[in-house]
């Protein structure tokens, strides 16, 4: 016999599925920042055109830490650190499938 189709547990289970993508994550807040080189005849000495600096911030051992990133790793970076927020979100939903079935089966049980 077919067991009826329960939307909470297939999300669930894809949910569970997809942690494994998860595994590049990082920590922290992405960071970009706009500054002037500091070299007179550069196109930022005039303050308007300034260069991007990326960086992240995290906590290492509790501390603040600003860790800078190189340019041409920014959107891999940025990227990564997304994933983490994704990550939160998946792990909230599944949370909250399965705070909706124990009450449902606390309920079942009192009844």
């Amino acid at each position: 016999m077919k067991r009826p189709r329960e939307p909470d547990l297939e999300l669930r289970g894809k949910l569970i599925r997809s942690l494994g993508a998860f595994r590049e994550m990082l920590p922290g807040s992405f960071v970009e920042r706009k500054r002037a080189c500091g070299r007179p005849n550069c196109h930022c000495a005039d303050g308007k055109r300034l260069h991007s600096q990326f960086q992240i911030s995290v906590l290492i051992d509790g501390k603040p830490k600003a860790l800078n990133i190189p340019v041409d790793l920014d959107e891999k970076v940025r990227q990564k650190i997304e994933m983490r927020q994704r990550f939160h979100a998946a792990a909230a939903t599944i949370c909250g499938v399965n705070l909706k079935r124990f009450l449902k089966e606390k309920e079942e049980r009192q009844a």
